[in-house]
């Protein structure tokens, strides 16, 4: 018997809420580089036990998915190491589970794993609702005591290190209990919402801004999460950041940053992080292809970002900017350096970055010529008045 098949016979004795945990710890540690001999059979062994009723490892037991539901909108696939506002790591789940099962609220979460078997079993949605609604209430109050208390933060971390070694998943818990606190706010926003925003202009970014405003006045700490809702139905999740552009007094980052959604642009950086780490995942599994297009898509939100904010290298956004971008170019430069010179490489190619054409940069001058008459207005009209 080889040491993976003796390793798998290990697994086998775990629960399967523990073998999820361990898929989405490996899963983890991949995306962030770090290499581990024989992992990919364990993960692909792990994958296949998981979803060979065709569900995914990341749908844990059903009690638990229904306990979730209310954020299934705000997940995001991978496992993110960097600040993600307004989302919530799919893989952070599992081990959440793991921490309310063992150590948050034990005996209650038996109980509710049992009543939900039985309504499950049967079918019976509405009840199953109310009974989804009536932990996750228990949960954030429980989970209220315990940061009320001096020790409480660190206790909470120190527990969570026996599920995952990923630093973020307390800031997941915290997403998740606010998340869950407006469940129902963030329910209707969700409902007011088109399905579909393919052109974001002008009159759709008041739109979107009045929708906010209201939801703002009731819930203000689930902002981020209704932005991320918003970002959901873009055709380019990018164009977030108008929100925050369209209501400063002028595109300078500072004036950006005092508006209501300045935390936007922040969403979008977040966006650029996520693309920045399957970026490293599709180099590594030589998926070229797919590389080329995440990369494309990284050039033209860091040019929009660049185009929509002024004195952007002054400010926190524009230092995180450079040195997302920064990293960035250093994997595609090794990348590129695996070739010959004289063969090339596709992600070397100057196309990806159109902006940098003539065009481009005509169009940028164009823009940036359009906001100084704009701010220019605008600073005449609060004169005259």
């Amino acid at each position: 018997m080889g040491s993976i098949d003796r390793i798998w016979e290990f697994l086998q004795r775990l629960s399967p809420l523990t073998r999820s945990c361990l898929l989405s710890e490996l899963e983890r540690l991949e995306m962030n580089g770090v290499e581990m001999p024989g992992s990919s059979d364990i993960q692909a062994r792990l994958r296949a036990e998981f979803r060979k009723d065709g569900t995914t490892h990341h749908r844990t037991a059903n009690p638990s998915r229904y306990f979730f539901m209310p954020i299934e909108q705000l997940l995001i696939d991978g496992s993110p190491e960097h600040a993600n506002s307004g989302r919530i790591a799919r893989s952070s789940l599992a081990p959440i589970w793991e921490w309310i099962s063992r150590d948050l609220l034990p005996t209650m979460a038996r109980d509710y794993n049992a009543q939900m078997k039985d309504l499950i079993a049967s079918d019976r949605q509405r009840e199953i609702r109310q009974a989804a609604n009536a932990f996750q209430t228990k949960v954030t109050k429980s989970f209220e005591g315990v940061l009320a208390r001096s020790d409480g933060p660190e206790q909470v971390r120190g527990k969570l290190k026996a599920y995952t070694a990923a630093r973020s998943v307390f800031e997941d818990v915290i997403k998740l209990m606010q998340a869950l606190q407006a469940r129902d706010e963030l329910a209707k926003f969700n409902d007011t919402l088109p399905e579909r925003i393919v052109e974001f202009d002008d009159p759709q970014v008041k739109k979107m801004t009045a929708l906010l405003d209201g939801f703002r006045k009731k819930t203000p700490e689930a902002v981020p999460f209704a932005l991320a809702l918003v970002a959901k139905r873009l055709k380019e999740p990018w164009q977030l950041l108008r929100l925050a552009t369209k209501a400063a007094r002028s595109k300078n980052a500072a004036d950006v940053a005092a508006t209501p959604y300045a935390i936007a642009v922040s969403m979008v950086l977040d966006q650029l992080e996520d693309k920045r780490l399957a970026l490293r995942i599709a180099l590594k599994n030589n998926r070229v292809v797919v590389a080329k297009e995440i990369l494309t898509d990284i050039y033209d939100t860091e040019y929009a970002i660049q185009v929509r904010l002024d004195r952007l290298e002054d400010s926190d956004w524009g230092r995180r900017l450079q040195s997302i971008m920064q990293a960035i170019e250093t994997m595609v430069a090794a990348e590129v350096s695996r070739f010959p010179q004289e063969v090339g490489h596709v992600l070397g190619s100057r196309r990806l970055r159109s902006h940098r054409s003539l065009s481009g940069r005509l169009t940028y001058f164009a823009y940036k010529g359009r906001d100084a008459i704009q701010d220019g207005a605008a600073f005449c009209k609060r004169l005259i008045g």
